[in-house]
């Protein structure tokens, strides 16, 4: 198994991409901690996953720094973490007010710092004791410094930033085995997207404009993104580092 013997966090697991990788995961023999804001969620993964492999569950707001730090005092230390938990605002820069700025910010960008800034000291130790390495995926986008698209303007400002954090990370610690790489996924069918259709003017048409700007000719799933996950969180990728990996059905042709 790929990931046999790695304790992995992975953070917004209840549905969509966190969803997917944590089962994933967990398939591939790791032991898994999947957090998640919503109770509900954890509990409908954790007994999906009761027959795949050793996954635990705890609520967890990643805004939350004190909640955070007790959190990485009780668990064991990690071999990969996977800041997964992240919001899309829609609109141009006149229709981003302050406190959606402010909370896009909070949540996709403060959100990985403050989990790195508490699991990376046990992660080091834990790499120094045992001859080890580690990895962090940091959730970005396509739509970030490597692409601009309409209406994303605070979601392109926070996925650009967590781009900056994670060569910033990756040139930090590259020397000493810790591997630090941003996940750019294209257009995957979540429930988050479901909800921006279902509250578009036309979700009809909104469907279909997500779909047409899809080379493939359909949106991602969950599950086309989850390997990527399982790949750089596994000893395969043990020479990459500081990347913005795509897996974006061909937008950025």
């Amino acid at each position: 198994m790929r990931l046999q013997g790695k304790t992995i966090l992975i953070t917004a697991a209840g549905q969509g991409i966190g969803r997917a990788s944590a089962l994933a995961c967990a398939r591939e023999g790791a032991q898994v901690i999947a957090t998640d804001i919503r109770a509900d969620l954890l509990e409908r993964l954790a007994s999906d996953s009761a027959s795949i492999g050793s996954l635990e569950t705890r609520v967890l707001d990643v805004r939350d720094a004190a909640a955070i730090a007790r959190l990485a005092e009780a668990l064991p230390a990690l071999d990969g973490l996977f800041n997964c938990a992240g919001y899309v605002h829609s609109g141009t820069v006149l229709d981003c007010d302050e406190q959606a700025w402010d909370f896009s910010f909070e949540l996709n960008v403060r959100g990985g710092y403050l989990m790195t800034r508490a699991f990376l000291p046990g992660m080091l130790d834990k790499m120094a004791r045992q001859g080890t390495t580690a990895s962090i995926v940091n959730m970005a986008s396509m739509a970030s410094s490597i692409k601009g698209f309409p209406m994303r303007f605070a979601y392109g400002a926070t996925k650009a930033a967590v781009i900056g954090m994670t060569k910033a990370i990756a040139a930090d610690y590259a020397r000493i085995g810790l591997r630090c790489n941003a996940l750019c996924p294209g257009t995957v069918d979540t429930p988050s997207l479901r909800e921006r259709i279902a509250a578009s003017a036309d979700p009809v048409q909104a469907e279909k404009d997500f779909i047409a700007r899809q080379p493939m000719g359909r949106l991602a799933s969950p599950d086309d993104i989850s390997p990527q996950v399982v790949y750089l969180l596994s000893d395969e990728s043990r020479f990459v580092t500081g990347q913005a990996v795509l897996v974006d059905g061909g937008v950025t042709i």
